[in-house]
């Protein structure tokens, strides 16, 4: 983001690693469904349908609401969104823990959803601002580990808790803690312009972000078909027992920490849109040998792995290009804003499509979705490689 601010002598890592446990942290709420789901049906009588619902909410309100979070965060300032996506987060998850209603736990979820919205936008513009020009890329990448990690913890710690609204208030408390840590490690930047030029802030729109945004949408389809299914998969398709398919899973899903790791060392030495093509490729073949019939459940499970590592170059190079393709802070935010949207919108789709296709021919038809999408995403990044800045 050149041309925006100066960029300080000296990267802060103690901010970046605070901004990063953010994100950990709202990820954590996206995922604490998924591993509370039996307490809730035991507890509240909740039908898949309404579990459903609430797993939703989060890639309803991205899908929905990223652009305009990304203008809110360039208008009001990335540090002031930061703090108030994790009090956000926090009143949500604190909101359910006393109800036995529904309707109030659904609306914890849309507080919780906002507030997990602000923060996956916020901490990226928070990130190019503390960190020397020379380690962007590194401290995004990291960033981009955020999504995994924090699902991954929310798989691995949830069974620890006797029922939900535990889960729920350590969640929350989690929450609280990082407003502490932020407002106390993480500088206040300058203070936002009143407005943008409309010109400059249009140019996103007609640039390289929204080929970008269009590339996560398409790897969040993928990741999503397949995560949104693995304890199902595990179970059904590779005769996993009950006991190991949550380890599994959260295996699965750490995998893709390694992947977007990686990407700190490979986006030195190869260009972005090589990497994303052989990403793409990787994982629509791995689809094929995880859905369809035609291997082992040891070698199906290593390529879910392997799917799930490869995966994660694509958010960790598109995070990181982010000051490549804009000029100013409100570009940047507004693009961080757009491929959130377009994450959003494939991870809504994802589950809705596959598992469509999978009630009506079976697991193989997973393999075709999986295997479209990485085509296509393939020939986006074919077509699109990033350009000079906005």
């Amino acid at each position: 983001m050149s041309g925006a601010s100066s960029n300080p002598a000296r990267t802060d890592w103690r901010a970046v690693w605070v901004v990063v446990a953010a994100g950990v942290v709202s990820a954590f709420h996206l995922g604490k469904v998924a591993i509370a789901a039996p307490q809730l049906q035991a507890d509240l009588g909740l039908s898949l349908g309404m579990l459903g619902a609430l797993g939703a909410t989060f890639a309803v309100l991205g899908a929905l609401g990223g652009v305009v979070a990304g203008s809110v965060v360039a208008r009001a300032g990335d540090h002031r969104m930061l703090v108030l996506g994790l009090l956000a987060t926090a009143l949500g998850a604190a909101m359910a823990v006393p109800t036995d209603r529904f309707g109030v736990l659904l609306a914890s979820r849309v507080v919780e959803g906002l507030g997990f919205l602000l923060i996956t936008v916020a901490g990226p513009t928070v990130l190019a601002r503390r960190v020397r020009a020379d380690d962007q890329g590194t401290a995004l990448v990291l960033w981009s580990c955020f999504m995994p990690a924090g699902m991954a913890l929310a798989m691995l710690t949830g069974p620890w808790f006797g029922d939900w609204r535990s889960l729920w208030g350590a969640a929350a408390l989690a929450a609280g803690l990082l407003v502490v840590l932020v407002v106390g490690v993480v500088p206040r930047g300058p203070r936002p312009a009143r407005a943008g030029d409309p010109a400059r802030l249009a140019e996103v729109w007609r640039s390289e972000p929204l080929a970008m945004a269009a590339t996560f949408l398409l790897y969040s389809l993928m990741f999503f078909a397949l995560f949104s299914f693995l304890p199902v998969l595990l179970y059904q398709r590779l005769q996993v027992g009950a006991g190991a398919v949550g380890l599994l899973a959260a295996v699965a899903c750490a995998a893709n920490i390694v992947g977007n790791l990686c990407a700190v060392v490979l986006l030195r030495k190869v260009r972005r849109e090589a990497l994303g093509i052989c990403a793409a490729i990787t994982m629509g073949l791995c689809g094929l040998g995880i859905f369809l019939p035609v291997l082992g459940p040891g070698m199906a499970f290593a390529l879910c792995l392997v799917f799930s590592a490869v995966g994660g170059l694509i958010p960790a190079s598109l995070l990181s290009a982010v000051p490549r393709v804009t000029s100013t802070p409100a570009q940047a935010a507004l693009a961080v804003g757009l491929l959130m949207q377009g994450s959003n919108l494939g991870q809504a789709l994802g589950p809705v499509l596959v598992g469509s296709a999978v009630d009506r021919h079976g697991w193989p038809a997973a393999a075709v979705w999986v295997l479209a999408a990485a085509l296509a995403m393939a020939w986006t990044v074919c077509h699109k490689a990033v350009p000079k800045p906005v």
